[in-house]
């Protein structure tokens, strides 16, 4: 251990090893049960690396004691949104199986309601944990919108793209990491994206139906989006901004939290 403390190194984290190992489990399974090829899987297997690695080193660097129940659960809904990643990646070559598509989004999109409140239910909320959550919310809602696109137009990818353009302009404008106050109009218009576009990409709605119903949540996000940077351009001058609208305390959010998407709080 002191050892481990004063080269800042420790053994990797089990959770995520074991995490890829069933990661590439699923696509196996995919691979026999709905013929998924050659492109879904690699582009599987690269998500699942990429997590692996990402996640490993975000764990040595925050030093966490131990990985937690709510991150297992946001581990889980890792796993699924990689086999979206990789039936998506795989449509490109052959029809998708649309229903088990559709049947691993919904269920990563209600497990989104659940790793919050195991967290704050068994004390194990932590920075790293929210910032994972966010990630895996934000590039599920981007895999969706490629999928969606592909029947729909490119002008899709405009909601899966938002949370990053803002991300990437708060790089350049400050002012734009600064706390925002909880909204539940935020949350409510973030969870509606997901639920959106998992039922135009089911294939359940004529065309037109489905690309209005698209409109109107990019609609609302962009209103969402131009709200909460309204609202930094007027207190960027206040460094000493404590309160939110109704008073109530805010703290300052990793660049892009709470911005678009649901995050665990």
């Amino acid at each position: 251990m002191a050892v481990q403390e004063r080269y800042d190194t420790r053994p990797f984290a089990p959770d995520t090893t074991a995490g890829m190992g069933v990661q590439l489990l699923v696509l196996e399974v995919l691979c026999r049960a709905v013929g998924m090829g050659t492109t879904g899987w690699l582009t599987g297997s690269a998500f699942a690396v990429v997590t692996w690695v990402v996640l490993t080193l975000a764990l040595r660097r925050s030093w966490t004691g131990a990985f937690g129940p709510a991150n297992r659960v946001t581990l889980a809904r890792t796993i699924l949104v990689g086999g979206v990643t990789a039936l998506v990646a795989d449509s490109f070559e052959r029809r998708p199986p649309v229903a088990v598509l559709v049947a691993l989004a919904t269920v990563a999109l209600i497990l989104d309601a659940v790793d919050g409140q195991v967290a704050r239910r068994t004390g194990t909320a932590t920075a790293l944990g929210a910032r994972f959550d966010m990630e895996v919310d934000a590039f599920l809602i981007l895999v969706l919108c490629v999928h969606v696109a592909v029947p729909l137009g490119a002008w899709v990818l405009a909601i899966g793209l938002m949370r990053y353009a803002f991300v990437a302009a708060s790089w350049v404008l400050p002012w734009l990491r600064g706390a925002l106050p909880h909204s539940m109009a935020r949350k409510t218009v973030a969870a509606l994206q997901g639920i959106v576009l998992v039922v135009a990409g089911a294939g359940i709605l004529p065309r037109a139906s489905a690309a209005a119903a698209v409109a109107v949540a990019l609609a609302l996000l962009a209103w969402s989006f131009g709200r909460d940077i309204t609202w930094l351009w007027r207190v960027r001058a206040r460094p000493d901004e404590g309160a939110g609208r109704d008073g109530a305390a805010v703290r300052a959010p990793v660049a892009g939290e709470g911005r678009g998407l649901p995050v665990r709080s």
